[in-house]
């Protein structure tokens, strides 16, 4: 039941935002419930999908684990570099700087980067489909993006004050999610054995 409820919640959450990259019925959408209604209607619907999503996985962990592969230990040390990556670009699409100008869509990067450095230690079925199908959105959408011109930030700024600071968040937001976050919410301990 848990990857049934996991699938619906990737088909929900990822639907919603691949909508989004047709920007002709987005439009459409927007002309129909007002801006306000389409951003309502759409974090009403990305919420519940997260939310089938986290609950499904969960379920799935705890009762329907599937294993297809196993990883070798020394990708644990990659996907760690990898989030730490992760934290700093997802830091830097809130903050104008070099950084953001340079990667152009940072979210999109930061979500790519996050899932491909858990596919690589999780072997299981669930975390396939989970990570997998986020690192497939993140491709299709930064090739939709790219497509109808959307080159992310234009000039950035010209101190680099604000990429200090998007490192030093950064690397903030990757302490705390490896000390607190993934161990308590995930079960799963990222530093140390």
């Amino acid at each position: 039941m848990g990857l049934v409820v996991l699938i619906v919640g990737l088909v929900v959450f990822l639907g919603s935002h691949l909508f989004i990259t047709r920007r002709d019925a987005r439009a459409g959408a927007i002309a129909q419930l007002g801006l306000n209604g389409y951003r309502a209607l759409f974090s009403v619907v990305s919420i519940i999908g997260l939310a089938l999503i986290v609950w499904g996985y969960s379920e799935y962990r705890a009762h329907e684990w599937i294993a297809v592969w196993t990883p070798p230990v020394f990708m644990r040390h990659i996907t760690i570099t990898l989030m730490l990556l992760a934290s700093i670009v997802i830091v830097a699409a809130f903050i104008p700087s070099h950084i953001k100008t340079a990667l152009k869509h940072p979210m999109l990067v930061a979500v790519k980067t996050w899932a491909l450095a858990h596919l690589l230690v999780r072997g299981d079925l669930g975390s396939i489909l989970l990570f997998g199908s986020f690192l497939a959105w993140g491709v299709f959408a930064r090739i939709a993006a790219k497509r109808r011109g959307d080159n992310g930030p234009g000039v950035a700024p010209r101190s680099w004050r604000n990429d200090v600071t998007v490192v030093v968040f950064g690397v903030a937001l990757f302490v705390a999610l490896g000390l607190y976050f993934h161990p308590y919410v995930i079960g799963v301990k990222v530093f140390g054995r």
